[in-house]
């Protein structure tokens, strides 16, 4: 089970969780905060990279450098065009299969491991309930 609290504060809004993380969200013209939108990217990169990460070492092939840029445009006021994840990876020195095993990992988890790929790509029902 995944829980946030999210709420309005004296300087502007923020989602906790029960571990006690705190992040901090705005508009986009805010200084020093993430919009909604750029909470979502984060949320499809974080998966996505905590996950290759352990399962690419777990092969034998400790990467050097993984990161990742997560991008989208919106297409309509409401709406995200295609999000497009670029990794940004060095190769251990020497080590000629690790881009085929990373390659492989990283498309496994994007189809099929990744929640938050997964919540994305088959539209996962959201409930409103509201006081009386």
């Amino acid at each position: 089970m995944a829980s946030v609290h999210v709420e309005r504060t004296e300087d502007g809004y923020i989602a906790r969780n029960e571990r006690g993380a705190e992040v901090s969200m705005g508009g986009g013209d805010e200084p020093g905060v993430f919009t909604p939108v750029e909470l979502l990217l984060a949320a499809l990169g974080g998966c996505n990279i905590v996950t290759v990460e352990p399962l690419t070492a777990k092969r034998g092939h400790r990467l050097v450098r993984l990161a990742m840029t997560v991008d989208s445009e919106k297409v309509e006021p409401t709406r995200l065009g295609p999000i497009t994840v670029t990794y940004d990876v060095e190769l251990p020195e020497g080590d000629e299969k690790a881009a085929e095993v990373f390659r492989a990992v990283a498309h496994r988890v994007e189809e099929n491991h990744c929640t938050v790929s997964n919540a994305l790509r088959n539209r996962t029902e959201v409930v409103l309930e509201l006081p009386v």
